[in-house]
């Protein structure tokens, strides 16, 4: 299975977590931005690094979406719903998917949402 992790680089240390794990069953990370130092991108870069995501995105069969999620993350999501991709929405925290947090996006029937662990998560992902 190949995947591909969407958040903030706040979550950078879960994203390498969850990546580790779900390789160690066999899955293909198709991008791992949260390896990419930042500090002085230029434009250039940033249009290289978008390019690189959302080839990601186009190679995966399922893309996670770590929750709370950065300014970029929702363009992902975006974009992986219209390219049809398995999506899961995850989060270690509840308080993500209450009414007052969530997005309207995040309430499709065709998100799945994931409230747990890192170990929960993967437990689901690779049933």
């Amino acid at each position: 299975m190949k995947f591909y992790i969407g958040s903030g680089f706040k979550n950078a240390a879960m994203v390498n977590k969850l990546a580790e794990k779900l390789k160690s069953y066999g899955w293909i990370h198709t991008y791992n931005w949260a390896n990419v130092s930042v500090g002085n991108e230029t434009r250039e870069d940033l249009i290289a690094y978008s390019r690189l995501e959302l080839n990601a995105i186009d190679e995966s069969d399922i893309v996670i979406i770590i929750l709370p999620a950065g300014r970029g993350t929702h363009v992902e999501l975006g974009y992986s719903l219209a390219r049809n991709k398995k999506i899961v929405l995850f989060t270690e925290n509840e308080i993500e998917f209450s009414l007052e947090n969530t997005v309207d996006f995040y309430e499709l029937p065709i998100i799945d949402k994931v409230v747990g662990d890192v170990d929960t998560l993967v437990k689901r992902l690779v049933r």
